[in-house]
């Protein structure tokens, strides 16, 4: 579940962005990233993520693509509560 693993992803424009991973998630037989910009964004508390799609692109590789989808992100944080809570108790 928690990796605190620090990664760089490449815009779309070529910036390299620094992010701290959170946590790996697996929900509804999909992954997901948990990820922290190193250095926040405007307008990003400490405490928000952002939550990547892990596929595999046609090359082999790790493809990861934000979510957009505020319903699906919620159930990607939910399930690292859940995970977290459990881990705690």
């Amino acid at each position: 579940m928690e990796r605190e693993a620090t990664l760089t992803l490449t815009t779309n424009e070529g910036q390299d962005v620094d992010f701290m991973e959170i946590a790996q998630i697996y929900l509804e037989e999909e992954t997901y990233l948990i990820l922290q910009p190193v250095e926040l964004f405007d307008g990003m508390d400490e405490d928000e993520a952002l939550v990547f799609h892990v596929t595999l692109g046609l090359d082999g590789t790790e493809r990861l693509d934000m979510v957009y989808d505020e319903e699906l992100t919620d159930k990607v944080f939910e399930e690292y509560e859940k995970l977290v809570s459990e881990r705690c108790s």
